[in-house]
């Protein structure tokens, strides 16, 4: 999912709104975030090189076919991370002064080359592969930020992530994280994507209320594997293959936090970056082989 990058970005993003006041020249707000860029993306890379890949015995550059690993929830994922950091890129070179056009082009290739310097240590490294399917992911989630820039300099369908603490992590969590910070990275069981759709911005003279979105997710449950629910643990093999694994759709509504009005700038920033993540509300849930059934608040 890159979360390193994001959370940067983040970060980074909503300091350079702080600052809008005090800074006044253009040119040095360039260059602050051409650094920061710069920056982020240079010490992730060699961080995330040491603290994942290193480990790992490394070959020859390699493709992998994993397209249906964790019933494609990786892919969803690569597809939130690339929108994620493109749109958060554009704020931050809007910010600085670059043109809608270039910062609409700039941000969501930003993004683009993060996620694909992480395909390319995939490659490299014997344990995984570079994946055509996680490049299509990455291309979409660009595609989309990058188009509705370009078309209409706002965000009228927006992906956003939701997740829940799940028990399959307390059974292999050497691969579905320990700590809540693995977990929300590593549990796929418990995460969910959203493709959230504002009406109101397709139709600004009606009343349908601006801050009310309609979200279609997709997330999935089940595994303990990206495969298959068997695996070998110090000596040991664990067989859960009695484990049904399920895809799940979910169709609920959702709050633009973005379209909420305030005049108090702290707050308008903080919401623009709480709003990556979906409101908890009311789901209807079509779970693979069970059928419909109401979530009174799904988060």
């Amino acid at each position: 999912m890159g979360p390193i990058g994001i959370l940067f970005i983040l970060l980074i993003s909503t300091s350079s709104y702080a600052q809008t006041d005090s800074l006044k020249q253009k040119s040095n707000r360039k260059i602050i975030v051409t650094t920061a860029l710069g920056g982020i993306y240079a010490g992730s890379m060699v961080g995330l090189y040491h603290l994942w890949y290193a480990g790992y015995p490394q070959s020859k550059f390699h493709f992998f076919n994993d397209g249906k690993e964790w019933l494609y929830m990786d892919k969803v994922g690569h597809t939130f991370s690339a929108y994620v950091e493109g749109r958060y890129s554009i704020i931050m070179q809007k910010w600085a002064g670059f043109d809608d056009r270039k910062a609409a082009i700039c941000g969501p290739l930003y993004g683009y080359l993060y996620q694909t310097t992480i395909e390319v240590f995939d490659g490299c490294s014997s344990e995984w592969g570079f994946s055509m399917k996680d490049i299509a992911s990455n291309t979409f989630g660009t595609g989309l930020v990058m188009g509705q820039a370009l078309a209409w300099n706002e965000q009228r369908i927006t992906i956003k992530f939701s997740f829940v603490p799940t028990h399959y992590a307390k059974v292999r969590p050497e691969l579905l994280g320990t700590s809540m910070a693995e977990k929300i990275f590593k549990d796929y069981n418990g995460q969910t994507y959203w493709l959230c759709v504002n009406p109101h911005s397709f139709n600004k003279t009606g009343k349908w209320p601006a801050w009310l979105d309609i979200a279609l997710g997709y997330g999935a449950t089940g595994m303990y594997g990206g495969d298959d629910n068997i695996w070998d643990r110090d000596g040991v093999t664990y067989d859960y293959s009695s484990t049904p694994r399920r895809m799940q759709l979910y169709l609920a509504p959702d709050i633009n936090l973005e379209k909420l009005k305030t005049k108090k700038k702290w707050i308008r920033y903080s919401l623009f970056v709480l709003n990556a993540f979906k409101f908890p509300l009311p789901a209807l849930n079509l779970t693979q082989g069970k059928g419909l059934k109401l979530e009174p608040l799904k988060f």
